[in-house]
């Protein structure tokens, strides 16, 4: 393909107002105006979809898939790459896009594109990889377990990293022989759906193999329930995870959920100080804090915890909030929407007057906040037991490292934890009882290669992973396999 067809997947409107069912299609739910959250202003109609569109879907997803899986690996691989090709080509233009959409930096929005990349190339190499086993079994026969695909897969993706959310789970499901049925988040349906889709239309994906169609909690709840429809893979909040489990799981369903969770960052009284608060600021505030792997709670070593603060506080002074497209660089954009802001803000009013004190930050101009530092945090103040998601960091002192880890494990679940100090061994001790899914040693909690399983326990994930060596164990199952080369006669 071309750099000029390439350019084409963002100078070809053929998705404004409309849905993709491996064609586009104006739809009857109508369309959703798709806001800037920098600037307030609408920057695209986008389709959107209700229950009935998603019964449409499914019902032709579920017709198409065995189709799809019964192209050769090496066909469903050239897709996935070339895929992989439309996107890179257009690689400019999409960041600016999900820097509009997500009211992200234009550093942000590379970073997207670039990992969307290389989740396709990941997935493109499951496609060729072994799917099974042989077993043990009597002579003149044959047994062994394969894996196949489970058949459509909805997934319900969110607004902060809409385009690598959507393609951490839509790339392996596609990659191991699934049918899609993608559902964007509505504040995010571009970045996070209809500029994917396009890309896999480019590529020569066959017709209702995927399916996008953006809409709200109406249209997540039709694909929790829809017969069609085998598996759900969300990410999301807990509140609206526990949601999808349990309509899911009255229908018997596969779910896999990413839910995020109150992490824990912490600094021993032998780390370098420096690079603490380098590593600890970025986890807090990368995104406005809005990600499910944000350093929110930052537990330092009383020893230290004094000199700590003050260096984290001037950092934290030092990160100008604004729009990321206009004319002054800043390091923070806006929070999503008017809701998510009153909720941060709330947040940390009611953990002062619980008794924490606010070193800097917490005030707002409309969406955008500056960054909030709280000290003094313990245990039943709002920031120490809930996920804000948002541009705050709560410092908790503790003493020994035993009470580190009592502190850092007060959660319900926690996606993401992290220890720095100069000794290596010492963080280990720490690190291995940590009640965490990704668990990092010198160095901060936001990471994710995009080839590493991605979950966690409890509230943050209930124990399953996407990504990596997880993406076969979640999107296919297994079946057993026996063969003969006569029928055997039983004693009946």
């Amino acid at each position: 393909m071309s750099n000029s067809q390439h350019s084409a997947l963002m100078a070809d409107l053929r998705w404004a107002g409309k849905v993709f069912n491996g064609q586009w299609e104006t739809s009857p739910a109508g369309t959703i105006s798709v806001i800037e959250p920098a600037t307030g202003r609408s920057i695209a109609l986008a389709g959107a979809a209700g229950a009935s569109e998603i019964a449409r879907a499914a019902e032709r997803a579920a017709a198409t898939q065995p189709g799809w899986a019964s192209v050769a690996p090496h066909g469903r691989a050239e897709v996935l790459r070339s895929a992989a090709a439309a996107l890179h080509g257009s690689a400019t233009e999409l960041a600016h896009l999900v820097a509009r959409e997500t009211g992200g930096t234009l550093r942000k929005g590379a970073h997207e594109v670039h990992e969307a990349v290389a989740l396709l190339h990941t997935a493109a190499a499951l496609a060729l990889g072994g799917r099974g086993e042989v077993l043990q079994s009597p002579s003149n026969s044959l047994s062994y377990a394969r894996r196949i695909p489970r058949g459509v897969v909805g997934i319900i993706s969110p607004f902060n990293f809409p385009m690598i959310l959507s393609m951490r789970a839509l790339a392996p499901a596609l990659a191991t022989g699934n049918a899609v049925i993608l559902k964007p988040d509505a504040q995010t349906p571009l970045s996070g759906g209809y500029v994917l889709a396009r890309a896999f239309e480019e590529a020569g994906l066959p017709p209702g193999v995927l399916h996008v169609l953006a809409g709200g909690a109406e249209a997540g709840e039709a694909m929790c329930v829809n017969p069609d429809i085998s598996m759900i893979q969300f990410t999301g909040s807990t509140a609206v995870g526990r949601r999808v489990a349990g309509l899911a799981g009255q229908h018997l369903k596969k779910v896999s959920l990413e839910l995020g969770g109150n992490n824990a960052l912490i600094i021993l009284d032998d780390a370098d100080l420096e690079l603490a608060v380098n590593n600890a600021a970025f986890g807090a505030y990368l995104h406005q804090g809005q990600i499910c792997m944000a350093s929110s709670r930052i537990f330092v070593q009383q020893a230290v915890i004094a000199e700590f603060t003050r260096m984290f506080t001037e950092k934290a002074r030092s990160l100008r909030a604004g729009d990321p497209l206009g004319e002054i660089p800043v390091a923070l954009g806006p929070v999503i929407n008017e809701r998510q802001s009153r909720r941060i803000q709330d947040i940390v009013a009611d953990t002062v007057r619980a008794g924490a004190k606010l070193e800097c930050g917490g005030h707002r101009t409309g969406l955008f906040h500056e960054p909030a530092v709280l000290s003094g945090v313990k245990p039943g103040m709002r920031s120490f037991d809930e996920e804000t998601f948002g541009p705050v960091a709560s410092l908790i002192a503790f003493d020994t490292d035993a009470d580190a880890l009592a502190l850092a494990n007060r959660h319900e679940g926690a996606l993401a934890a992290a220890v720095i100090s100069r000794s290596v061994g010492r963080a280990m001790r720490i690190a291995e009882k940590l009640k965490a899914g990704l668990v990092h040693i010198n160095d901060q909690t936001v990471k994710d290669d995009g080839n590493n399983p991605f979950g966690a326990p409890g509230v943050a994930g209930a124990g399953s992973s996407v990504g990596g060596p997880a993406d076969l164990d979640e999107y296919t199952r297994w079946q057993w396999v026996t063969i003969r080369d006569t029928p055997v006669r039983y004693p009946l």
